[in-house]
């Protein structure tokens, strides 16, 4: 699990590139507020899933307003959610 999303928090959805190299969580904490976190996997990693935005510290009072934040805050995320 990534040291960005700690596990109290409950990865709703994962959003991830057809290449399966990135990846956005978006998480809900137990306090009830949502968050979101972008990712990436490289093969010099053995293939661990590493916090890239620093993201998760942001808290959203719904999970469309986190995926919002998310699909403005990363480039690739839109052409994903508008499938």
């Amino acid at each position: 699990m990534s040291p960005r999303i700690d596990r109290p928090w409950t990865v709703l959805v994962s959003h991830q590139t057809s290449e399966g190299s990135r990846c956005v969580d978006l998480f809900r904490r137990p306090d009830g507020s949502f968050g979101f976190e972008e990712f990436r996997r490289d093969p010099e990693d053995a293939g661990a899933w590493t916090p890239v935005g620093s993201f998760s510290a942001r808290a959203y009072a719904s999970e469309p307003e986190a995926l919002g934040a998310a699909v403005g805050a990363v480039p690739w995320l839109k052409s994903l959610v508008d499938r």
